[in-house]
């Protein structure tokens, strides 16, 4: 049964008339009574166009607008997909859309002005989820490389002797599919090179999400890193395999983000934490793993993934089919409220700041407490969820350790953990 019944235009007619009648009553009282600021909470700007890209992790935003939630916080919702992610970064900038589904490491670039992004603040005061991204590879790879990469190095350095370095891609930048893949490749000590290819072992390319399963299966890659449905399409296209899941990288990474102008939230506090409210409330219904096929049903339609739905079911289930004969049902699979999911933790920021020094995205070391302190907005997180009375895991710097070991301490020295991997671009 489903636990959130669509907010109706009767329901939003009879709530706006209940508000309107409070305020009126109110409007002959003097000034700090009680109900003297009744309408105060309403969003300063209501109409809101939420950007995303055709990719599962955009489900909270399109429940929440689906269903109703949105509008029950008093937000006109309006989803538009995006082309690329570059097309949803300048959309966002420009003022096209207010509020995006996006990479992490989109709003710290842009903050920064890095990998070429105009410097525009942006703010992540939301995290949409965890976990569920892969690494795919043709299958011409298929029964020689699975999640260890130290298997494919041989193929990497055999591509480069030959003058035809082998071609991955990733979907933007700075983003956390083209992190995730150069984390991987290094660990099999492959070099996946600076922020413009310096030093490269192989060729790594930008693809729009949606357009990852046709450029393989021409020829075009060896492999990628995307969200899904796209991994799990790959298989069922029979034209490559699933080689590691993103949370067998690191569990619960952060992954997708709601973010906004740092101008926008500024003058529209109240819209902002409107969205919080909605977005929280569509993230409980989401991890109910009762509703995930209506989940499915809703987010693979045209307007959004354009996707049959059963490409997407599986793996938020947690059933794991990786194409190369490894099935396994995976507890870590993609999470949108569960394990404090949604706090923007600053360390989170910290770490991507680490990895964009390592590979060269940012002119020497980057004042990384500033930077997470201005991105990661846990002050718009907090204040919208205390309004609505939710008892959140609050701030955690523990320290994260990765596949490889690694250990990271967002109390330690951050730039000597970015100048800690023996494959980097980083000259001492």
């Amino acid at each position: 049964m489903n636990p959130i019944r669509p907010y109706s235009r009767r329901d939003f007619l009879a709530s706006s008339a209940k508000t309107t009648a409070l305020g009126l009553l109110a409007s002959g009282l003097p000034s700090g009574w009680a109900g003297a600021q009744t309408t105060s909470d309403a969003p300063e700007s209501p109409d809101v166009n939420f950007g995303i890209i055709a990719l599962t992790d955009c489900s909270p935003i399109v429940i929440a607008h689906e269903k109703g939630i949105f509008a029950k916080y008093g937000i006109r919702s309006k989803v538009t997909k995006g082309a690329s992610w570059a097309a949803i970064r300048d959309s966002l900038a420009n003022g096209d859309i207010q509020a995006t589904h996006m990479l992490i490491g989109m709003p710290i670039a842009s903050t920064m002005g890095l990998g070429g992004a105009p410097k525009k603040p942006m703010v992540i005061p939301w995290l949409l989820n965890r976990n569920g991204q892969s690494i795919s590879l043709a299958n011409s790879l298929k029964g020689k490389v699975a999640a260890d990469p130290k298997a494919l190095k041989p193929f990497v350095d055999k591509a480069k002797a030959n003058g035809h370095p082998m071609t991955f891609a990733m979907t933007f930048p700075p983003g956390t599919h083209a992190i995730w893949i150069r984390y991987w490749l290094a660990a099999g000590g492959i070099n996946p090179g600076d922020a413009g290819g310096a030093g490269a072992d192989i060729s790594l390319i930008t693809i729009p999400p949606p357009q990852m399963v046709a450029n393989m299966k021409v020829g075009k890659m060896d492999g990628f890193c995307v969200g899904e449905p796209w991994n799990a399409k790959t298989i069922t296209d029979d034209i490559g395999f699933t080689a590691i899941n993103t949370q067998q990288i690191w569990k619960d990474h952060p992954e997708k983000v709601c973010a906004f102008t740092e101008e926008f939230a500024e003058k529209n506090p109240k819209t902002v934490k409107a969205v919080l409210k909605a977005l929280h409330e569509a993230s409980v219904w989401l991890d109910k793993m009762d509703n995930r096929v209506e989940q499915a049903k809703i987010v693979s339609a045209p307007t959004y993934i354009n996707c049959p739905p059963e490409q997407i079911l599986q793996r938020l289930q947690g059933k794991y089919d990786m194409g190369d004969g490894r099935k396994f049902r995976d507890p870590d699979y993609m999470i949108f409220s569960d394990r404090n999911c949604n706090y923007p933790q600053p360390k989170y920021a910290k770490w991507w700041l680490t990895q964009l020094r390592r590979w060269g995205f940012t002119d020497g070391a980057p004042d990384y407490e500033a930077v997470a302190k201005q991105v990661m907005r846990t002050d718009i997180y907090e204040e919208a969820m205390k309004e609505i009375g939710y008892s959140h895991g609050g701030l955690n710097n523990d320290a994260e350790t990765l596949f490889d070991g690694s250990k990271f301490d967002p109390a330690g020295d951050l730039d000597a953990y970015a100048k800690s991997f023996s494959v980097s671009t980083l000259k001492g």
